[in-house]
C-alpha cells in the first residue's frame, strides 16, 4: 500500500504540474483528467465511510446514493487487493489495513487540495468543507459571530463545527482545526495562539455582603465554593480548596454565582459579561491565577490549506492579545 500510496501521488503531483484548463483541448487530456478525478472521489468516500462508520450516513453527507457509495469502497478494495473495512449488520470497522490505508489517504488528499489551490491562483478565495471541534461554553459565547462574519467574506466555505469538551484526535476524526484551551502539551500537532484567557475569581455582590470579602485564598475554607471540574489547569492554590458544587460547565457555575451560591473562578470569556452588568463582583486580585491559553491546533505544518489558514488568520485578527471579553471586565480592587 505504501508503494501504491507514493504511485498515485506522483500521478497526482504529475496531473498538478502539467494541467491547466486553458491548453486542455483534446480528448486525452479530458480522459486523464477524469480518471484521477474518479480516484480522488473514491478516496473522499472511503474517508467519509471511515469517518461516520456508516454507508449510510456517509452517503447522507457526500450526497450520494448509499449503493453507490458502497460500489466505491468495494471497487477500491479491488484495487488495492486488501480488505479495507469490516462489515457488520450494525456498524462497520476498519480493518488494520483499512487503518493504515486511511491515514496516507488523508495526507493524500491533503496535498491534493492544497495543490488544487495552489494552481492557477495561489491567491484564490479559500473554498471547501471546513472541520473544527470547540470547547462548548466558548464556541456558544464567542464563535456564532465570528463565523458567520467568515462564511459572510467566504462565501465559498462551507463550516461543519462540533462543540465537545472533549480532547478530540484531529486525525482519526477527520477534523481540519481543533480550539483548545490551557497550557498545550508536546505533540506532533501544531499549534497557533489565538488569545490569553484569563481566570478571575468571582461572586455576587449579595454574596459578599452576607460572607465578607476575601482578602487571601486562605479564606476560601470560610466560604461556599463553585468548583471546576478541570480546575487542575489552574493554580494548585485554588486546588487545595473543597467545593460545596461542582461542574464541568463554567455557565452552569457563573448562574450559580449569580444566584449567591458561592465564589467561582472562570475566564473572562464566561464571566465578562455578569461581572460588567455588575452581577458579579471580581475579588482576590492578587492571586489570579496564570492566564491560560486559547489555541487553534491543526494537523500539518507544511501545506496548509487556504480555508485552514484564512480561518485561524480571522481568529487572530478577531480576538489578539486583549480580547475584547476582556474589555467588559470591570475589575475590583478586592
Amino acid at each position: 500500500m505504501s508503494t501504491l500510496y507514493y504511485s498515485l501521488k506522483q500521478r497526482l503531483t504529475c496531473q498538478l504540474l502539467l494541467y491547466n484548463k486553458q491548453f486542455i483541448d483534446n480528448k486525452n487530456h479530458f480522459s486523464f483528467y477524469y480518471k484521477i478525478m474518479d480516484r480522488i472521489e473514491i478516496l473522499r468516500t472511503f474517508i467519509t465511510v471511515a469517518s461516520e462508520k456508516s454507508f449510510s450516513k456517509a452517503a447522507e453527507r457526500l450526497d450520494k446514493s448509499p449503493q453507490l457509495v458502497s460500489k466505491y469502497v468495494s471497487a477500491l478494495e479491488d484495487d488495492v487487493g486488501v480488505r479495507l473495512l469490516n462489515r457488520t449488520t450494525r456498524r462497520i470497522h476498519l480493518t488494520e489495513a483499512g487503518l493504515y490505508y486511511l491515514e496516507r489517504a488523508r495526507l493524500l488528499l491533503d496535498d491534493f487540495d492544497e495543490m488544487q489551490n495552489a494552481v492557477g491562483d495561489y491567491q484564490a478565495n479559500p473554498r471547501g468543507r471546513l472541520r473544527i471541534s470547540a470547547p462548548v461554553s466558548f464556541a456558544t459565547g464567542h464563535m456564532g459571530k465570528l463565523i458567520s462574519d467568515f462564511t459572510a467574506r467566504y462565501p465559498d466555505v462551507t463550516i461543519d463545527i462540533q462543540l465537545n469538551d472533549r480532547k478530540v484526535n484531529i486525525v482519526d476524526e477527520g477534523f481540519d482545526i481543533a480550539i483548545r484551551i490551557g497550557h498545550l502539551s508536546d505533540s506532533s500537532m501544531v499549534a497557533r495562539k489565538l488569545a490569553p484567557i484569563r481566570l478571575v475569581a468571582c461572586a455576587s455582590p449579595a454574596y459578599l455582603q452576607e460572607h465578607g470579602y476575601p482578602t487571601a485564598i486562605s479564606e476560601l475554607s470560610e466560604h461556599r465554593l463553585l468548583g471546576y471540574s478541570y480546575m487542575e489547569q489552574t493554580d494548585s492554590l485554588w486546588r487545595a480548596n473543597v467545593s460545596q458544587i461542582e461542574s464541568n460547565n463554567g455557565d452552569l457555575l457563573i448562574k450559580c454565582a449569580i444566584e449567591g451560591r458561592g465564589i467561582a473562578v472562570q475566564p473572562t470569556f464566561i464571566a465578562g459579561e455578569a461581572i460588567a452588568s455588575g452581577k458579579l463582583e471580581v475579588i482576590l486580585t492578587a492571586y489570579e491565577p496564570e492566564p491560560l491559553g486559547l489555541y487553534a491546533v491543526y494537523a500539518h505544518r507544511t501545506l496548509m490549506s487556504n480555508k485552514i489558514r484564512s480561518f485561524i488568520d480571522f481568529m487572530v485578527d478577531s480576538f489578539g492579545d486583549n480580547p475584547y471579553w476582556d474589555q467588559y471586565t470591570l475589575l475590583s480592587s478586592g
